[in-house]
């Protein structure tokens, strides 16, 4: 009997470290094939562009080819749950932005849990929003902006990236705080987004800087402001919300790489370590500076910490400002 039991610890033990052995020696050879990257929005917007970058990069520090699918739909939901459904191998990856966090805190279904179904390897940095005008609306500054929105009901409009963005829910914030009645009408992605507003389809957008930085550089947007603590260098002039009437206000949008969950520890470090080399590389640094994009370097620990503080603090605005949409 003892000898069974002895017999069967040591075929435990030694499957165990058969196991951990093929984990590390997966790790140490990955990645030997294509990865895929998963980018849940339309080509050219701010996530796209950044995503791009990176990867491009990426795949030249890793020997590999980064393939991109963009997946848009639903704010992002199809391209989120396609990495939640594939292979916790690392070859499936998934580029997103906060939104992607945020999403199902305002949905009215259950479509996923941001922080049980995915992996956090690192977040990429961040960008501040601009609220933009179309060239036609008369307001230099939000608070004519505001006095033109209340005088004229129904006449202004948001435009947003998608229900449930991080777009979507400074317009929402903007509209609370500042006491407007202005109807948010959502796109599949900013390039419609933006596009729409510069015809004169809609009024108005707040988007995150690296998508409609070429549209207010180029005149076909008129920015009002920004929604960052403090002003940003690339746009001087341009007010912050929090100095337009909204006290204390700061919003963000985070960029970062996730991957399925249980995705193995040391393909996660190994992921991480080379996100931060890729972050910070010389041939980066202008692209970014061009973007507002501010790089970031952070642990998997450090990203997952974030996420989790997010959650918390949007999760307030969002059931303050009674936000819920349904596909």
């Amino acid at each position: 009997m003892f000898k069974h039991i002895h017999r069967t610890a040591m075929t435990v033990a030694l499957a165990g470290t058969a196991l951990f052995a093929g984990t590390a020696a997966s790790a140490q050879d990955y990645p030997h094939k294509p990865i895929r990257m998963v980018i849940p929005y339309t080509p050219g917007g701010s996530i796209d562009n950044v995503g791009r970058l990176v990867a491009d990069q990426l795949q030249r520090q890793l020997g590999q080819p980064i393939v991109i699918e963009n997946t848009p739909g639903a704010s992002g939901l199809l391209g989120a749950l396609n990495v939640k459904k594939a292979k916790a191998d690392g070859y499936t990856l998934l580029f997103n932005a906060s939104s992607q966090a945020y999403l199902p805190l305002v949905v009215a279904k259950q479509t996923y849990d941001a922080e049980r179904d995915f992996t956090p390897i690192g977040q990429i940095g961040f960008v501040p929003l601009i609220v933009a005008v179309n060239n036609a609306v008369p307001a230099r500054n939000m608070a004519e902006f505001v006095r033109l929105a209340k005088a004229n009901p129904g006449k202004y409009t948001w435009a947003t990236s998608g229900l449930g963005t991080t777009s979507h829910l400074s317009e929402e914030m903007v509209n609370r705080a500042l006491g407007l009645q202005m109807e948010i009408v959502p796109y599949k992605g900013a390039v419609p987004q933006l596009t729409d507003v510069v015809g004169g389809h809609v009024s108005a957008a707040i988007s995150p800087m690296p998508g409609v930085t070429s549209f207010v550089q180029a005149g076909r947007l008129r920015p009002l402001a920004v929604t960052s603590k403090a002003r940003l260098a690339s746009l001087p002039d341009v007010p912050t919300l929090a100095e337009s009437g909204m006290p204390g206000f700061e919003l963000l949008s985070w960029y970062g790489i996730r991957g399925p969950a249980d995705l193995p520890a040391a393909i996660t470090e190994k992921l991480n370590a080379e996100i931060g080399k890729a972050v910070q590389a010389p041939s980066l640094k202008a692209r970014f500076a061009e973007m507002s994009f501010v790089p970031a370097r952070s642990t998997p620990a450090e990203f997952k910490q974030l996420i989790s503080e997010d959650l918390v603090k949007i999760g307030k605005a969002v059931k303050d400002a009674g936000i819920r949409i349904d596909f």
